[in-house]
């Protein structure tokens, strides 16, 4: 598991974040994520603001984005609610970076069926290219971290890498991830698996063989 700590609030950070405020692109996000939530709940709307404050400072950094407090105090006012209520949101959720990341955030699961799929070596191959766990590499690229299970058992070994899951890995496989997007390339999200779709047995299903290409009702048949 991570460690999570929020970034230490220094006169620094306070001269480049706190003018923070939203783009007019995402003025008008925000407003409409409000206005989802009935009168008297829009701060539930808490968790999509902090996401879309986070990748705005992603925007502004060229990284996938975090949430100095500055930030998370803007989100606060805007949400006319108690600035720790917004931290405890930001510290609960790992969608949520509290320190500055790099280009890419590379999340390795390290849980017991991609460990047991190889995630060992998925991780030497990240360290291989120079990243630390917990740390971003000098050139700004990529931040590795070891996260918790994220609900890709079937296609183990599976990394995050921001927006995206790369599943099926190999060290191979990865390394031709990396590649990709350190060349401004979008590489095919999803399993990695050649011939495999999802999470489908590899080879093919060995049951309900119509419902490939088609919805078929089988009750009849039963």
């Amino acid at each position: 598991m991570a460690d999570r700590y929020l970034e230490p609030d220094t006169p620094e950070l306070r001269a480049r974040w706190s003018g923070f405020a939203w783009t007019k692109e995402n003025a008008a996000k925000a407003k409409e994520i409000v206005a989802r939530y009935p009168a008297g709940h829009q701060r539930s709307a808490v968790m999509p603001l902090l996401d879309l404050a986070q990748r705005q400072v992603g925007a502004e950094t060229d990284t996938q984005g975090w949430l100095p407090i500055p930030v998370m105090e803007y989100v606060a006012q805007y949400l006319d609610m108690p600035v720790i209520r917004v931290v405890e949101v930001a510290t609960f959720y790992f969608m949520y970076n509290l320190v500055p990341v790099g280009k890419f955030h590379v999340q390795v699961c390290g849980t017991t069926p991609c460990m047991l799929r190889g995630s060992d070596a998925i991780m030497a191959a990240c360290k291989q290219r120079g990243m630390e766990k917990g740390h971003t590499t000098a050139d700004g690229l990529w931040t590795l971290t070891e996260v918790e299970c994220m609900g890709n058992c079937a296609s183990a070994p599976m990394v995050q890498i921001n927006d995206d899951n790369y599943e099926d890995l190999t060290a191979e496989r990865l390394d031709a991830v990396l590649d990709a997007l350190a060349a401004g390339k979008t590489p095919k999200a999803g399993t990695q698996e050649p011939g495999r779709h999802t999470v489908e047995p590899v080879g093919g299903p060995t049951t309900l063989k119509q419902m490939v290409k088609a919805n078929h009702d089988y009750r009849k048949e039963w």
